[in-house]
């Protein structure tokens, strides 16, 4: 809606976190302001260096505090010495869940200007969205460590697969299916897995056959894997369980210009609560201050926002920016082969807006 104003949680976290979000909010700013809506900012510190002076990734009401939120802005969380399971267990998983942000969107493409790792591959063929179940599956806190120190010591590490979270993610896979080309492929691994994947496929075929109009397929997720490499052409939308999901995304990442260039955000649905936006890269603290990450990623990630929040001719734009500046060539982080800065590339960007 014209002239709105929506109130964003930023939480630039660590590492290139903080200076990828800076460059992401600046565009963001512009588009907004071009399409006649305002993007109300609140910072939260909520990140490792908080944790090694309070014991804690974020306050115990940091829930409350997000839910009046009409979304939120997340830069990246890790950092040495913070165990990546405390930041991830500490911010990531309990605000997707808390959030019932049941859907992690990972849309990939290979973008004007970039290379991909496979030789003689087109942007046609590069192009497919990852939709990653992510509140339940094999992220799950059931299990534990037994006789610790003993000869006898094991761990157990227990999933979860409810048939009310299969559902929804298949579901949300197929009719995100009838929007594109029309083809779901789903990850399994029923060979080896003998309950959590069977039961998965199950749901999987029920569902299918509620979408005639829609190709559907089920891949073992070692063959999908090879497949993304050798046969990318053959896919586009793949639904996974919550791990599968994170390893195919990080590869098909990879695969269409690397880390640097992939958004995704953790979804929910219904709107019921705050949806949350984020690069799929991490924080690389070996580069974080030098003013050498590219942005890209999250300004992408940031156009996710805008569409989710109803602004689609905006999102559009800072895509179309995006991919006129990576075009161009003139301006480009060292990821991308230039010597630009992070601020010039996020200038840049923004400056092609108009």
């Amino acid at each position: 809606m014209a002239g709105k104003d929506y109130r964003i949680a930023t939480i630039p976290g660590d590492g290139i976190g903080v200076d990828v979000t800076v460059e992401a909010c600046k565009v963001l700013d512009r588009a907004a302001a071009l399409h006649g809506f305002g993007l109300k900012w609140t910072e939260f510190d909520w990140s490792c260096e908080r944790f090694t002076e309070t014991g804690a990734m974020m306050p115990e009401d940091g829930v409350a505090q997000l839910s009046a939120f009409d979304g939120i802005f997340l830069g990246a969380v890790g950092f040495p010495g913070v165990a990546d399971h405390v930041s991830l267990w500490g911010l990531l998983i309990p605000l997707r869940r808390a959030f019932a942000q049941y859907v992690n969107l990972r849309p990939v493409r290979l973008l004007p200007g970039t290379t991909s790792a496979l030789a003689g591959r087109s942007a046609d063929e590069l192009e497919m969205v990852i939709v990653r179940e992510n509140s339940e599956g094999e992220y799950s806190e059931l299990g534990g460590r037994h006789n610790k120190g003993q000869p006898g010591e094991f761990v157990l590490q227990e999933s979860v697969f409810t048939r009310v979270g299969v559902e929804r993610i298949i579901r949300y896979a197929f009719e995100l299916a009838r929007t594109r080309v029309g083809r779901v492929c789903s990850a399994t691994k029923s060979n080896g897995l003998i309950h959590s994947m069977p039961y998965w496929d199950e749901i999987f075929a029920e569902i299918s056959a509620e979408y005639p109009d829609v190709h559907s397929e089920q891949c073992h997720v070692d063959a999908l894997a090879a497949r993304m490499v050798q046969q990318p052409e053959r896919l586009d939308v793949v639904v996974a369980s919550n791990l599968f999901g994170d390893i195919l995304s990080d590869l098909a990442a990879a695969v269409t210009g690397g880390l640097g260039m992939a958004p995704s955000g953790n979804i929910n649905p219904p709107g019921e609560y705050p949806s949350m936006f984020e690069a799929v890269h991490g924080s690389a603290p070996d580069i974080a201050g030098q003013g050498i990450a590219n942005p890209v990623a999250q300004v992408l990630a940031g156009a996710m926002m805008l569409e989710h929040l109803g602004e689609t001719a905006c999102a559009q734009a800072v895509r179309d920016a995006v991919e006129q500046v990576l075009a161009e060539g003139s301006v480009a982080t060292p990821d991308l082969g230039g010597k630009s800065t992070t601020a010039e590339l996020g200038d840049a960007v923004a400056a092609a807006l108009g």
